[in-house]
């Protein structure tokens, strides 16, 4: 409807400007927007104050020569000028009468757009190291990345959905120094854990599974494995000296070979694990990308050459540093160590300039807040690389605080005391928790009631939509029980008959639900989505709760059941979007 009332006022403004009384205009200068008091019309357009100045005149007086320039329309009853220039503008009833016909044509089509106009946008999200499974924190990224990737693909833009895995690295080398070290000890050999392994019980997984396929073959007196190591946290060294020296200790005695499947066995096993956690949660990606592969084909050597050829690195103490400081940075960062070997940054600008290479349109990463701080120094890696860091944008994600009870469940993957996706999955279901994680902005913190989200009641906001679309389908079933038939077609001849205050704020309501996808798609935020569900399914439980559906007049009967059916469509197509089931009985 917006669309349309947008071209009535570019066609009069067209004539206006035919007229040689206005200047020539682009059409983003019209915009529509819903009334906040219906008292004062449907939409308003606040146009002739916008060009006043330029047309040379004042607001209302050029606001009445747009509204005499107005051609007739079907569905506006009514245009006024408000205030010292707003267009109001009134719709009949036939307006929602035809939305409802809209609706039941489309179906599932409702609501999608070409906004986007076939722009490629790569998302990546989530890119969780696979150094441990996936926990409820990883959870409400995979669910925010999922779902803007979903609406963005619903308004008309090329989706790439993508993940990054850091195959690479230091924390996979202390993931395979923690695995090695819990093969050991079922070889019998009795090691002191350090303070900086990874902990979990998935971690003596892995290695019963080495041990299985190796026998003893990578077994090594403890005495020879810490031998002359620098001492642990624990007895008054450094933990990240100890475990760097201990991973070195494992490639020496294992040997490159060797060391290379115990390495990967960590890595394949916890990749195949994520995979299956996310594939669960309707969480599926065109490419999982490599960060092994980035120096495999030596793009973070080209990019790192191409820092320097541009004048950006130097030299310091042994290490080479990029200027971030030149783009804003608070301090410029290390890229490659003073031993030679590259930091995640490095890899980083490697990646996101491989993106932009093939050829997306827009860029999108989904990160935790955590990272806030990494932004600036990427940004100002793709400008000094001569890409436009304006085809970047981070989103960034507050991690779920998961209570259970009343009590904040710990989620470190570290020590191993986290709570998995999967049982957070398990217990609430995939629903309740694709629902929960999109209900705020990304960018605030959600707190996650276990046992709200478990609730069959009307203060748990997923049930209560679900329920909507589940009572629907009730009412469908009874109509073919008491032997009666919905005719779809004699229910649009008859929506006249829809006059009733809860019948037309549902209309109301159902016509909202394109803008609110376009919206939430645009502004990456899928709450917006989720809340009108749930004000659509309030609509609906009070006009369900106030009318009859299965009257005795039929006209009547048919022309209700076109609007609920109407609502059931647009119920299953949000939910969709919100990657949530809309299930025909509850």
């Amino acid at each position: 409807m917006k669309h349309h009332l947008a071209q009535l006022v570019s066609t009069a403004l067209a004539t206006l400007q035919e007229a040689g009384t206005l200047d020539a205009l682009g059409a983003d200068v019209i915009k529509i927007d819903r009334s906040r008091d219906r008292a004062h019309g449907d939409f308003a357009c606040n146009v002739a104050l916008t060009l006043a100045k330029s047309a040379g005149r004042k607001p209302r007086q050029l606001a009445e020569q747009i509204v005499a320039a107005l051609p007739p329309s079907a569905l506006v009853v009514k245009v006024d000028i408000a205030g010292p220039g707003f267009i109001n503008f009134y719709l009949a009833p036939s307006a929602y009468h035809q939305l409802i016909g809209a609706i039941l044509q489309t179906g599932q089509q409702y609501g999608r757009s070409d906004v986007g106009q076939g722009q490629a946008v790569q998302v990546e999200f989530v890119s969780a190291n696979p150094t441990g499974p996936l926990h409820v924190g990883h959870g409400r990224g995979a669910a925010y990345g999922a779902t803007v990737a979903d609406l963005l693909a619903a308004v008309g833009y090329r989706v790439h959905r993508e993940y990054y895995v850091n195959d690479a690295g230091r924390q996979m080398d202390i993931l395979a120094a923690s695995v090695w070290l819990r093969y050991l000890d079922l070889c019998g050999e009795t090691l002191p854990f350090p303070r900086n392994g990874y902990k979990g019980d998935y971690v003596w997984d892995i290695a019963a599974t080495l041990h299985r396929e190796q026998g003893d073959a990578l077994r090594f007196e403890a005495e020879r494995v810490v031998a002359d190591l620098p001492p642990d946290e624990t007895a008054g060294g450094d933990k990240e000296q100890h475990i760097d020296a201990l991973i070195a200790r494992a490639r020496e005695l294992l040997g490159d070979e060797r060391y290379r499947q115990v390495f990967d066995l960590g890595l394949n096993t916890i990749l195949a694990d994520i995979r299956q956690d996310l594939h669960e949660f309707g969480v599926d990606y065109e490419q999982w990308y490599s960060e092994r592969s980035l120096n495999e084909s030596g793009a973070v050597e080209r990019a790192i050459e191409r820092l320097k050829q541009a004048g950006r690195m130097y030299q310091r103490d042994g290490a080479w540093w990029f200027r971030t400081t030149d783009f804003g940075d608070e301090k410029d960062r290390v890229v490659i160590r003073d031993n030679g070997q590259q930091t995640y940054f490095a890899s980083d600008i490697a990646y996101h300039a491989d993106k932009l290479e093939r050829g997306f349109d827009r860029v999108i990463d989904v990160w935790g807040a955590d990272h806030h701080g990494y932004v600036p120094r990427v940004k100002a890696a793709l400008q000094a690389l001569g890409e436009d860091p304006g085809r970047l944008e981070v989103l960034l994600v507050q991690f779920a605080i998961l209570y259970r009870g009343g009590e904040k469940a710990q989620m470190s993957t570290r020590s191993g005391e986290f709570v998995t996706l999967r049982e957070l999955r398990h217990e609430v279901g995939n629903d309740a928790a694709r629902f929960f994680y999109v209900m705020r902005k990304c960018e605030q913190h959600l707190d996650f009631d276990l046992d709200l989200a478990k609730s069959q009641s009307s203060d748990n906001p997923v049930y209560y939509v679900q329920y909507a679309h589940a009572r629907v389908c009730s009412v469908m079933k009874q109509l073919a029980e008491k032997g009666l038939q919905h005719d779809q077609d004699r229910g649009n001849r008859h929506l006249d008959r829809l006059h009733e205050q809860h019948e037309l704020d549902l209309m109301i309501a159902l016509s909202r639900y394109p803008e609110v996808v376009e919206t939430a798609a645009v502004a990456h935020e899928p709450h917006q989505l989720a809340q009108y569900l749930r004000e659509l399914a309030n609509g609906f439980h009070t006009y369900y709760n106030a009318h009859q559906f299965l009257v005795d007049d039929h006209d009547l009967r048919d022309a209700r059941l076109n609007l609920i059916v109407a609502t059931r469509q647009v119920l299953h197509n949000g939910l969709t979007l919100l990657g949530v089931s809309a299930p025909e009985s509850m």
